[in-house]
């Protein structure tokens, strides 16, 4: 028996540190590592079982092709050479015939490794000449909302969050989608710290909380701007640090004067005196901290709203103080040499012989049903699951039905997206290859080596695109790098935060905090200003901040409202990890209901465990009812994302939300969809 380091490559800001029990071969217990001061030693429940998942019976092993219509996922067994050879040949006859901007990559979050995620797959599209994927789905417009009052996305250290006297969770699930986060918190609100959430489901975390406000859906702008109202009506603000670093205070308070108490009370369900003594406590708390996280960008005024809750650190002036600011990534301190290992000037040298076009990835259905000039005619899948995932579900896959489309799928299990694949090909976990990773909540740079051998014939992403490569005749030098020559171009940005950080040094420690402070001090990223912008300072940028509800929600579209009266959340299982674990049968039962109000529930007649159809224009689906306390009246939640084949209609809540694009960032808005329930016969 012996003991390995390895790190989750999860989509979770955590990124844990984690000990893996070796035996004769095999992994046989997991665990995080005590040593890393943000694992400390735990899992959460969805990655405690991922064993599960490594030696499932239902693992990919070897390449399939299609042997029935697209979407029935039957296959058969074929060879490596086989595969390569069908890929590059289909992808040969797409370029040549429609030029290689009709072939498509398609990928995001399935891992958060460097070399898997973004590496050796960039720089083989670049290559080809194939459309660029702007990948959208997730986090874009809060990452555009937080640059653009920022300039940088750096963030409040977890660990500092033991020293906040108030903390703020804004659309933040702490306790279900960033628990290593939550024993800081435990511990401030121990030291007397109150814990106030502000989100439209009750939560693990909002039921644990000193307060919850049941925010109306898509209306964190709104309440924003109305504790603005109160702190620079007050002069609560930090006159000094607005001085020194912040631009476009004036025109600030001009807008927030419309903003007050009581307006804002009726946009977003919260009590005008609750909003008033929040705002007061924030303002006189310190230090106090915001954890805001993406739910609040999932809306159509997502970026604007964003920016709004990351100028509030910047009024109060608490980004001085350990354990205030605010924390949405800390993405953007991982200073990696990202154009060294995705290489976009191959796109010189592919038939395109420029930048090849962007298609956003969260009109997917658009791309695949009306986009011209070239259509897309290929379509390569790895790391995500879109027939699951992605919005506006049944144009998707009417697009995935599409004969005259090749498509081929990297998968560790036969998703709903596999089985749509002509070719499908079996990709290895984290546990069976390289890479280095970046965490967006803490600032631990940790590197991962193999601990158990792939099974079958799968191989890794980086393994599978340079074998593609070389198919299609590719003879540039970059093609041949091993992993540790990816992860040292990686490590070369000059940026002083990676300085000292090497190959070698990682291999030793594990994990290596980035110079983003002296050892043993805090990281106060704009204590002194510094921001990002090219000013410099945190731009509150007021002429972007006007509040208009979306036009799916309580007081957007009439007409809507009128045939679909409820606002439905698809927010995130605390147990799954998007589509990652839909084949587990617990995550299936819990991402098969619909949370209900009583008071929208009764006059339809509708009680727990009734089968209900939820339905508007764009599709249906069929759910279990859950009658209970979650939501507030006029608000659904149908928690994500489950595998549409474990579904009786082959349906999940994307089937009912919009290709509607988010203010800034062009990102989705999954969580600005109206709805309607009926009951459904016995």
């Amino acid at each position: 028996m012996e003991i390995v380091h390895s790190v989750c490559a999860l989509d979770c800001p955590d990124c844990c540190s984690m000990l893996v029990q070796v035996e004769n071969g095999r992994a046989t217990r997991l665990r995080g590592d005590p040593d890393h001061p943000v694992t400390r030693g735990f899992l959460c429940g969805k990655v405690a079982q991922y064993l599960e998942r490594e030696y499932s019976p239902d693992r990919l092993l070897y390449p399939q092709k299609r042997v029935g219509a697209k979407g029935e996922g039957r296959f058969t067994r074929i060879s490596w050479d086989e595969a390569l050879a069908t890929i590059a040949t289909q992808l040969t006859n797409v370029s040549r015939q429609y030029g290689p901007e009709a072939i498509l990559p398609y990928s995001y979050g399935g891992t958060l490794g460097m070399l898997n995620g973004a590496g050796m797959d960039r720089r083989f599209f670049h290559r080809l000449g194939a459309s660029r994927l702007d990948r959208t789905i997730c986090a874009t417009a809060g990452a555009a909302g937080l640059t653009a009052a920022n300039g940088l996305r750096y963030a409040t250290e977890p660990e500092q969050f033991r020293q906040s006297k108030l903390i703020i969770a804004w659309s933040a699930n702490i306790h279900g989608a960033n628990v290593h986060l939550w024993p800081f918190i435990v511990e401030a609100r121990r030291n007397g710290a109150k814990l106030v959430v502000i989100d439209p489901i009750r939560t693990r975390t909002a039921a644990l909380a000193d307060r919850h406000f049941a925010i109306n859906p898509g209306s964190d702008l709104a309440l924003a701007l109305g504790l603005m109202h109160v702190i620079i009506g007050e002069k609560l603000y930090d006159a000094d640090y607005v001085d020194r670093y912040t631009n476009g205070f004036d025109a600030l308070h001009k807008r927030v004067a419309s903003y007050p108490p009581e307006r804002v009370a009726a946009l977003t369900g919260i009590a005008a005196p609750d909003i008033v003594q929040l705002a007061r406590e924030y303002a006189t708390t310190h230090p106090a901290a915001i954890r805001v996280n993406y739910g609040v960008q999932r809306s159509e005024q997502g970026g604007a709203a964003t920016r709004a809750i990351a100028a509030l650190p910047a009024l109060v002036g608490s980004w001085r103080e350990p354990g205030g600011g605010l924390q949405l990534s800390t993405s953007q301190a991982f200073q990696f040499n990202r154009a060294g290992l995705e290489m976009p000037e191959l796109q010189n040298r592919s038939a395109l012989g420029r930048e090849a076009r962007i298609v956003n990835m969260s009109l997917l259905g658009k791309a695949l049903t009306e986009m011209a000039d070239p259509p897309v005619k290929a379509m390569v899948v790895y790391n995500s699951n879109p027939a699951a995932v992605a919005p506006d579900q049944n144009v998707v896959l009417r697009g995935l039905r599409r004969e005259d489309l090749f498509t081929v799928v990297l998968e560790q299990l036969q998703t709903d997206t596999a089985d749509y694949a002509d070719i499908l090909l079996p990709a290895t976990t984290f546990l069976e290859h390289t890479d280095i990773y970046f965490a967006y909540g803490h600032y631990y740079m940790p590197l991962a080596r193999p601990v158990v051998a792939p099974p079958g014939e799968a191989r890794s992403n980086v393994d599978t695109f340079r074998a593609l490569a070389i198919r299609m005749g590719f003879d540039d030098a970059c093609f041949r790098d091993t992993e540790d020559d990816m992860i040292r171009t990686l490590l070369s940005s000059g940026h002083p935060f990676l300085d000292g950080i090497t190959l070698d040094r990682l291999e030793r420690e594990h994990f290596v905090r980035l110079n983003v402070a002296p050892e043993g001090e805090p990281f106060l990223p704009f204590a002194q200003g510094g921001f990002g912008t090219p000013s410099g300072k945190c731009e509150f940028g007021a002429e972007t901040l006007e509040y208009t509800p979306p036009v799916e929600s309580r007081f957007g579209d009439a007409a809507l409202r009128g045939k679909y009266p409820l606002e439905l959340i698809s927010s995130k299982h605390d147990d799954s990890m998007n589509s990652t674990f839909g084949n587990r049968a617990g995550v299936d039962e819990e991402t098969s209901v619909l949370h209900l109000h009583p008071a929208d529930a009764g006059p339809r007649e509708i009680r727990t465990g009734d089968r209900v159809r939820v339905f508007n224009d764009r599709g249906s689906l069929l759910l279990k009812a859950q009658v209970n306390g979650v939501v507030q009246p006029g608000v659904a939640r149908a928690p994500s994302t489950r595998w549409l084949k474990r579904a009786s209609d082959g349906r999940n809540a994307n089937a009912l939300t919009s290709d509607r694009l988010t203010d800034m960032g062009g990102g989705p808005t999954f969580y600005s969809c109206l709805v309607q329930v009926e009951r459904c016969g016995d």
